[in-house]
């Protein structure tokens, strides 16, 4: 790998052994994946929390978790403040509710020692799968360094920034280094489409998004589909949902819908003046599959816990929650959970949001997911949601059924405690 001037002095010790360690690492990540240099890089997203055992293996020191599980060592190395402007993305739990997710207050201390941590290095902690909700938003072209599926395919498609999906090392290498190996969807060829999509059924709305991406994920892995038909302007929510589909049901990093997404304003374009691999189709009979697929493990129409914010939610969608909600009351007996930036949760709280939802017996949660957290209420049997992605994942983490569809519709199932959803 060629490097400049600035990072052999890294590799070379001169800004210390972590940092030294880190640039190691990083040279030999991108010399695996073929990458014949690193790329600057001033915005990371990384995930920076230790869970209770490692905390307890390593004695409590923060320090001795992130070398092994940040850097790859098995020696305790001190953590310098970081280069890059850098992001906690979600935790395992919420601090003012973790007695209600199960945690103990061994746990909580835990929690608030890792995030004064944190902010003594210079981590930003926004602790939200959507950073790009509450105030880091990448410009076309910026190369980052993310985790998290969702954004990651948000970020390169929405918004046109550059990003692999990186892991626990090479994200918290580059916070130390402010570099990334140039590969992948860093590269203009990387970026190109592969499989045209036809979308001959109307798309519209929050779901339908979900069925789409969800059908997208499974055709193609993880190459890059072009959507060819979309004959309605989404809104950000839509893609939100939509780009968390088509990563969880396959291993989408980016797409493009030309004209609306960020890299291509034409099919032609989006290939780079090639052809497609291949073609599909998407109308009504992959759209119903899409939805048998995601309520597959929905067999029990008695509904006990409803969820909503994956990936989390922002205020407009909160907001509509509460235009359902307002005046009512979830059946005894059922949870609803509403996940949302920890930033937008105060906005939610002066704009009355909160005080509806607690009135109807339902809680606005941050800084997790039931699906990273490991955590839903007590003894919950059947979950109702409108996140394809954890229609899809939390069913098989927490062995529970699950059931997708609108918004409205889980709303209705939080307040009568059954499903009636069907495909319309």
């Amino acid at each position: 790998m060629k490097l400049t001037d600035d990072e052999k002095a890294m590799l070379d010790g001169k800004e210390g052994k972590t940092v030294q360690r880190a640039m190691d690492f990083l040279i030999r990540y991108g010399e695996a994946l073929g990458a014949e240099r690193l790329v600057d890089t001033n915005n990371v997203g990384g995930y920076l929390i230790a869970t209770r055992d490692n905390y307890h293996k390593a004695s409590g020191n923060f320090d001795t978790v992130f070398s092994f599980t940040g850097l790859d060592s098995t020696e305790t190395l001190e953590l310098p403040k970081v280069k890059a402007y850098s992001t906690q993305l979600e935790t395992d739990m919420d601090l003012e509710y973790y007695e209600l997710q199960g945690k103990d207050i061994e746990d909580y201390n835990r929690y608030r020692a890792n995030e004064q941590y944190l902010a003594n290095i210079g981590i930003h902690l926004m602790c939200t799968c959507t950073p790009y909700l509450v105030g880091n938003v990448p410009v076309k072209g910026e190369h980052c360094a993310w985790m998290e599926s969702s954004a990651v395919v948000y970020i390169n498609s929405v918004l046109g920034a550059r990003t692999n999906c990186e892991g626990n090392a090479s994200s918290t290498a580059s916070m130390l280094t402010g570099k990334t190996p140039y590969w992948g969807f860093h590269t203009d060829e990387h970026r190109l489409g592969t499989h045209l999509i036809q979308v001959e059924h109307e798309v519209q709305g929050m779901m339908e998004w979900g069925l789409l991406g969800y059908f997208a994920g499974k055709a193609v892995g993880e190459k890059v589909p072009v959507f060819d038909g979309i004959r309605h302007i989404p809104r950000r929510d839509d893609l939100k949902q939509f780009g968390a589909a088509t990563a969880s049901s396959g291993g989408v990093e980016m797409y493009h819908i030309p004209g609306i997404t960020a890299d291509a304003k034409t099919v032609q374009e989006a290939f780079g003046g090639k052809k497609p691999l291949y073609t599909l189709q998407y109308g009504a009979a992959e759209r119903r599959a899409a939805y048998e697929q995601l309520n597959m493990l929905g067999s029990n129409r008695d509904v006990d816990f409803v969820m909503f914010g994956c990936p989390h939610n922002s205020l407009e969608q909160t907001w509509e929650i509460c235009k359902m909600l307002e005046g009512k009351h979830i059946k005894d007996g059922s949870s609803l959970w509403i996940l949302m930036p920890r930033a937008l949760k105060d906005t939610a709280t002066r704009n009355g949001f909160t005080r509806i939802i607690e009135a109807a017996g339902g809680v606005i949660m941050s800084d997790t997911c039931p699906a990273l957290g490991r955590i839903m209420p007590k003894g919950t049997k059947v979950m109702a949601t409108n996140s394809a992605k954890q229609a899809h994942y939390l069913p098989s983490i927490m062995g529970i059924e699950s059931w997708y569809g609108t918004t409205q519709e889980c709303i209705n199932a939080a307040i009568t405690g059954r499903w009636e959803g069907e495909l319309k």
